[in-house]
């Protein structure tokens, strides 16, 4: 496809980065993310294709999208899905491509994903002992997910990051046990703050553990830690090293300190919705054009206008930023 202009909007940030949802399901039941009884998934035959989803890819690539990472619900529990990664990594331009996964199955798939090209992981892991796995994920499962993450490392994955979901009055005993765990194991380490996506709306201002609390108990409790300088200024993460190990540890505060004034993210969910914010209330139907004959210069003309579309930030200071209309599995991490 020939090259179009860059996705800028009306602040001038230019967006390079697609995070495309493969599923909407998911094998646990994390309460921040899905409800635990009644969840309605999408029918099969509303999901985006591996072709359809290759075809989007193309289309972003030729409007200067660079980085691109699968997510969910859970991707690996899509079917063959290390075909798609091998679809996305042969696309001229593509020059990362990532996975958000909560490791479940990623012992098994491990192997196959690393062949197919996939080089960088994510795994969703809030806490190291067996009580906190099951009150958060309602499921069992913490040792299946370890033997994901050394089964990655084994099969050449080097650029893998614990995502740690960090929640007041729940969590706080995790996050040392955490910490030195990633250290032992040579893994970077990211905080994420609580943030009003949960799909029971029981989110409350007061549930956020800042990362400059968690930040300060690890400083205490484990090695001290400095600031590194920021390469990208877009990534959501501000990072920091300990001062007796390269190991990092990262801390993306979207309640308490966003970050939406660098932001290059777009996104699309499993149906084919594209959106310009993990919090936005509107959405552009792709797969409606993809299915109807669109030509790719009409695609790239919807991907031009969401991003125009784009507010200044996500409107955490806004009265209704708790009333968000889809939970985090609907939309994609």
């Amino acid at each position: 496809m020939t090259p179009q202009p860059p996705l800028v909007d009306r602040f001038d940030r230019i967006h390079t980065s697609l995070r495309i949802s493969v599923t909407d399901r998911c094998n646990i039941r994390c309460f921040y993310c899905m409800p635990l009884e009644n969840v309605q998934f999408k029918p099969r035959a509303e999901l985006l294709t591996f072709e359809e989803i290759e075809r989007v890819a193309r289309i972003a690539v030729s409007l200067g999208v660079q980085k691109f990472r699968l997510t969910g619900g859970e991707p690996l529990v899509r079917a063959q899905l290390h075909e798609l990664v091998q679809r996305l990594a042969a696309i001229p331009g593509v020059e990362d491509l990532a996975l958000t996964t909560n490791g479940v199955l990623l012992a098994d798939q491990a192997a196959a994903l690393h062949d197919a090209g996939l080089r960088r992981l994510n795994v969703s892991l809030d806490g190291l002992s067996e009580e906190m796995f099951r009150r958060i994920t309602r499921r069992q499962g913490v040792d299946r997910v370890l033997q994901g993450i050394a089964a990655a490392q084994a099969v050449g994955f080097v650029g893998i990051r614990l995502n740690a979901v960090s929640i007041r009055g729940l969590t706080e005993s995790e996050i040392v046990p955490l910490a030195r765990f990633s250290r032992e194991h040579n893994l970077e380490l990211r905080f994420i703050e609580f943030m009003p996506l949960d799909a029971d709306k029981n989110w409350g201002a007061a549930q956020v553990l800042s990362g400059a609390e968690v930040r300060e108990i690890i400083s205490r409790d484990v090695a001290e830690l400095s600031p590194v300088r920021r390469a990208d200024l877009s990534q959501p993460a501000v990072d920091y090293e300990y001062a007796d190990s390269p190991v990092r540890v990262g801390f993306i505060n979207s309640v308490t300190e966003p970050f939406c004034g660098d932001c290059n993210r777009l996104r699309i969910t499993a149906e084919g919705q594209l959106r310009n914010c993990l919090f936005s209330t509107e959405e552009w139907d792709v797969r409606s054009l993809l299915r109807g004959g669109a030509t790719n210069e009409v695609v790239a003309k919807l991907f031009q206008d969401c991003t125009s579309a784009k507010r200044r930030g996500h409107g955490s200071d806004d009265q209704g930023f708790a009333d968000t209309q889809r939970a985090m599995y609907q939309i994609g991490g």
